[in-house]
């Protein structure tokens, strides 16, 4: 690492932290000429990832995409304001986690509705409909009507396993 201040090519590491549950390194480093401290972070560069659209066309993926639809389908609901960024957070992991290069829009769009079915209901009807494109008033209610009956029946776990596997 060259010193920002005096460009020296050899700084050396003076404290060493893991950050993110050992995702990220922090290294505080000095020169060995002027004395100058800064502050770098290590992340390990994943492989791309790309979107396989309906269209079939093939989009890098965007985190920030995923992000914003899940922030608006919470909006103004009682969450936790980083519910959006944690759920995010867990699709990237089963996705990254899949070893895939490749997913299909499909798959990264029934992953945000199971994760947004866990944190709230309403939140998940309103990306529902969007995302599984309702045709009639009909097809809403019955999907209002499964929650509500899983509700009742407490069991709501067993519908979000069969999204996932199912995508």
């Amino acid at each position: 690492m060259r010193c920002p201040s005096c460009k020296e090519p050899d700084t050396r590491v003076v404290d060493s932290r893991d950050l993110d549950e050992g995702s990220v390194i922090r290294r505080r480093r000095a020169c060995r000429i002027c004395g100058t401290r800064v502050t770098t972070y290590e992340r390990a560069e994943l492989a791309r990832l790309y979107v396989i659209k309906r269209s079939g066309e093939r989009d890098e993926y965007d985190s920030q995409k995923l992000l914003e639809g899940l922030r608006r389908a919470l909006v103004r609901r009682p969450v936790p304001v980083d519910a959006p960024e944690r759920a995010m957070e867990a699709i990237e992991t089963a996705i990254r986690a899949s070893g895939a290069t490749e997913i299909s829009s499909a798959r990264i769009g029934s992953l945000a509705m199971a994760a947004l079915r866990e944190i709230d209901q309403i939140a998940y009807i309103r990306f529902a409909s969007v995302y599984q494109s309702f045709e009639d008033l009909a097809t809403l209610k019955r999907e209002v009507d499964e929650l509500v009956a899983e509700k009742e029946s407490g069991g709501g776990k067993r519908r979000r396993k069969s999204v996932e596997a199912g995508a």
